[in-house]
């Protein structure tokens, strides 16, 4: 547990650039990513040629993806769900050209107020086609729980998974998220750990939704982590750091986690790193 080796991260939070994107990855001895922005372009965009030249980076640098980073379902419920469905059909393309079964997903998008049960069904229904697309393909889709989609809360979350949970669609855990959408994580967690397949490393904190590295905010990072290793979890961990516009990096207190750090996109993922990789020591001790 003390060299955990199935870290993984959305690089294109380093730059843009897929070469330094691998280059940071590779100082950081991090052997995967999770593709969603490559050279200015969203994954789901990429040509044949792009993914062709994607992939040969990734030999180059020893790389390997972890899950795909799609978009899909992050648009509203009354947005043309036929043509959203040719993106997906390209993103598990892309998915098993890249030598991954996983693509994260989302649950859709709505107006304000309540969520209709004309709007559940809806949802229900668009990811049920998606779901047998999965099968047929033998990928599997990871519904992320993004806030203001319809699985965003715990209780919602639960409900997609009773309804549609099956080895083709579980669940990515992003701790940050639920804490953006005013859930505790602890209580999300112990509802939602039967259907976790996939992790993804970000906090924050209630008093003004502001992501923090992992263990600095409200998330129960080191709880969940904890738990989940002792319950033989051996997942992908897949840092979101989301830290550009964190104010408050120069008032971290935890050892040398500051020390050093390279500016710009760099510096706030191997912070993000550090923050992970104290977690998993002190795990481990």
């Amino acid at each position: 547990m003390m060299n955990y080796n199935k870290i993984s991260g959305f690089s294109d939070e380093i730059n843009q650039d897929i070469d330094i994107q691998f280059s940071v990855l590779n100082k950081l001895n991090i052997k995967y990513f999770e593709p969603r922005g490559i050279n200015g372009k969203n994954i789901s965009e990429l040509t044949e040629d792009e993914v062709q030249c994607l992939r040969e980076k990734m030999q180059k640098y020893g790389i390997k993806v972890s899950s795909i980073g799609s978009p899909i379902g992050k648009i509203f419920i009354t947005e043309d769900f036929k043509e959203h469905f040719e993106v997906l059909k390209k993103v598990v393309k892309i998915a098993k050209e890249l030598g991954t079964k996983y693509i994260r997903i989302f649950s859709f998008f709505h107006g304000e107020g309540e969520w209709t049960n004309e709007e559940r069904d809806e949802v229900i229904s668009r990811l049920k086609i998606m779901i047998e697309y999965a099968k047929e393909n033998d990928v599997i889709l990871l519904h992320e729980n993004e806030k203001e989609i319809f699985g965003d809360t715990i209780d919602r979350c639960k409900y997609l998974m009773d309804t549609l949970c099956c080895y083709n669609f579980k669940a990515v855990f992003d701790p940050a998220n639920f804490v953006q959408c005013g859930q505790d994580t602890k209580k999300a967690y112990e509802i939602m750990k039967p259907y976790i397949e996939y992790m993804h490393i970000k906090d924050a904190l209630f008093v003004d939704d502001s992501v923090v590295p992992a263990g600095f905010g409200d998330g129960n990072l080191e709880y969940i982590l904890k738990d989940l290793f002792k319950n033989g979890y051996d997942g992908y961990l897949s840092l979101e750091p989301h830290l550009g516009s964190f104010k408050g990096l120069e008032n971290l207190e935890n050892g040398n986690i500051m020390k050093d750090l390279p500016e710009g996109g760099e510096g706030t993922f191997t912070l993000a790193h550090s923050a992970l990789v104290n977690i998993i020591k002190r795990i481990g001790e």
